[in-house]
């Protein structure tokens, strides 16, 4: 079992994983500050205003003027306009990853349908094959 374990993290596939999930780490970042900073501002601006992270339901049904006073007091929330945004971040990031996928199949698939090329023999090496397989036949 050891010995398994050490091919596992060996061979690689401990550390593409761990580079796979670095890079989506890094990825899911700049998702976030693409969603916060160029996609919710203009539906702020369509939405009369309404700033999503902002809006939440006070647990302890006393009226804050906003989430960072509720923050402040300690007060329970559901802070339902978070999950707003995080929803929108996470279907911009699951189409920007079923784009890439589709677009590497897509060239996977260029790529096997290419047609596989036949090595082209040179005159003077078919002669000599000719020659030695008349000789074999002797």
């Amino acid at each position: 079992m050891l010995q398994d374990f050490k091919n596992f993290l060996l061979k690689g596939n401990a550390i593409d994983l761990a580079i796979g999930f670095m890079f989506g780490a890094a990825f899911a970042t700049v998702v976030r500050s693409f969603v916060d900073n160029i996609i919710m501002p203009p539906i702020w601006l369509l939405l009369w205003k309404v700033d999503f992270s902002n809006l939440f339901i006070a647990l302890d049904w006393n009226s804050y003027t906003s989430l960072a006073a509720l923050e402040e007091a300690g007060a329970p929330a559901i802070k339902y306009g978070q999950f707003i945004t995080d929803s929108i971040s996470f279907t911009i990031l699951g189409f920007i990853i079923f784009m890439m996928v589709r677009v590497l199949a897509n060239m996977k698939k260029k790529e096997e349908a290419k047609p596989v090329e036949e090595a082209v023999i040179p005159q003077d090496i078919v002669l000599l094959t000719e020659i030695r397989d008349s000789l074999m036949k002797k």
